[in-house]
């Protein structure tokens, strides 16, 4: 199939996800327990974004010519590299579902998709869709299960050639390990992060604490970018710790689908016990607990959105 027809498919994909926006705005949710609102603007419209950008890209993958002499000139042809092996994580199925689909779709790949075990649904809404758009069956082809059996398959299978991953640490070792005991496909991994926020004394305050608060908050702080650290100079400290301590007063932690809410659930119990643990952690090391710090409501998965100062550089 020609790039200007893959484009074309593409953009029809985009436009139906895009009309079934509400419906995969509310898979999103009831899966990762993502507030309803920021879900369809944030998560929905980067996808459909992603789509269009790499719908664009398919009719311009080409070649070079190189000038190598008098009597020579080398030519280069890019192919797709063939099946690509795409597993996602839980904390942002659809954005992540179309980082790595979009782009193999415009190089003219076929792929196998594995979705998180916690979030399957809108992988499995948007396959439904592909085949709406014209996408020949068995290009995109959606698998779920769980990582140790059918993660591991897709990075040890000798006929995938490639695997593009977003996870842990830990599961990327793994990954790169099958896939180099296999076939050797080429491996693309986006792993966890340890991000710092530095404010210096001339910052704006109340900006830089709103910066703060949306950078360790959003999504419940399940991104690998999540500015886990802020470091203060001295001269704002106080009024830094001050001003936050009194904004996370109003932060609202609850049902995702209540408009009010800006924090839903954890996305599930693993993760909701790993969560508090660290919490457990800061305060064996003699952290101040400056606001949260337990969880909240009376079931669910919910954790108090948590702050602490004095803190040791290894907490």
């Amino acid at each position: 199939m020609p790039g200007s027809e893959r484009g074309r498919i593409m953009m029809k994909y985009a436009d139906l996800v895009e009309q079934h926006a509400e419906e995969l705005t509310l898979l999103e949710s009831l899966d990762a327990g993502k507030p309803r609102m920021a879900t369809r603007a944030v998560d929905l419209g980067t996808s459909v974004r992603s789509l269009r950008y790499f719908a664009g890209a398919a009719d311009k993958i080409h070649g070079e010519t190189l000038k190598m002499s008098r009597q020579f000139q080398g030519h280069t042809l890019r192919e797709p590299i063939g099946v690509a092996g795409l597993i996602i994580p839980w904390n942002f199925p659809a954005i992540m579902f179309f980082s790595k689909v979009a782009p193999a779709l415009a190089a003219g790949c076929t792929m196998v998709v594995k979705p998180a075990e916690q979030t399957p649904l809108s992988a499995l809404y948007f396959a439904h869709l592909a085949k709406q758009a014209g996408v020949p069956d068995g290009v995109i082809n959606v698998i779920t299960g769980f990582g140790p059996t059918a993660g591991a398959a897709i990075a040890s299978h000798m006929d995938v050639d490639m695997v593009s991953f977003t996870g842990s640490t830990s599961v990327g070792r793994l990954v790169m390990e099958a896939s180099a005991r296999s076939n050797l496909k080429p491996v693309s991994l986006e792993l966890g992060g340890k991000s710092p926020l530095i404010v210096f004394d001339d910052a704006d305050v109340d900006m830089a604490v709103g910066l703060a608060i949306s950078a360790n908050f959003f999504n419940k702080g399940e991104a690998c970018v999540a500015a886990s650290r802020v470091y203060l100079q001295e001269g704002i400290y106080d009024g830094f710790v001050k001003k936050l301590a009194q904004r996370m007063e109003s932060w609202v932690v609850g049902d995702p689908f209540d408009p009010r809410v800006n924090q839903g659930p954890q996305v599930d119990k693993v993760q909701c016990e790993r969560v508090l643990s660290y919490i457990d952690h800061g305060k064996r090391e003699g952290a101040t607990v400056l606001t949260g710090g337990k969880p909240c409501g009376q079931s669910g998965y919910y954790i108090e959105p948590t702050v602490f100062t004095d803190v040791k550089r290894m907490t």
